[in-house]
């Protein structure tokens, strides 16, 4: 199991403000920062983290909720200046249940929240 997380981003403000945005439907709060990392989570533990860095490729990172917060997501995610790559929605290529919907982020890292009811 992934304890947790960690992106390199190129702007630690607008990615900070950014996934406060896009990850608050999934649950997920920031919960600590120092002055070269964010950490965001599901109180009391951040698992997932952002800090500057060269960001050489994008990364692809998924994190689950319901239907109701896969859609909500999405949206907060686009409301938050994140660019679609999915819409909400079954992808049975993957397996019958598995609902997805894809953001990029701001340095273009494929943002994902999925249920797999």
């Amino acid at each position: 199991m992934i304890d947790h997380i960690g992106l390199p981003v190129t702007d630690l403000a607008r990615s900070k403000a950014f996934y406060q945005q896009a990850l608050a439907p999934l649950g997920y709060e920031l919960l600590m920062e120092f002055p070269h990392a964010v950490g965001f989570g599901i109180p009391p533990k951040p698992d997932f983290w952002i800090g500057p860095g060269e960001v050489k490729g994008s990364v692809h990172v998924a994190i689950r909720g319901t239907r109701e917060q896969v859609d909500a997501f999405h949206q907060a995610a686009l409301a938050a200046g994140g660019k679609d790559n999915g819409a909400p929605g079954l992808r049975p290529i993957y397996h019958p249940n598995y609902y997805g919907a894809f953001v990029h982020d701001p340095d273009g890292h494929n943002i994902e929240a999925v249920n797999h009811g």
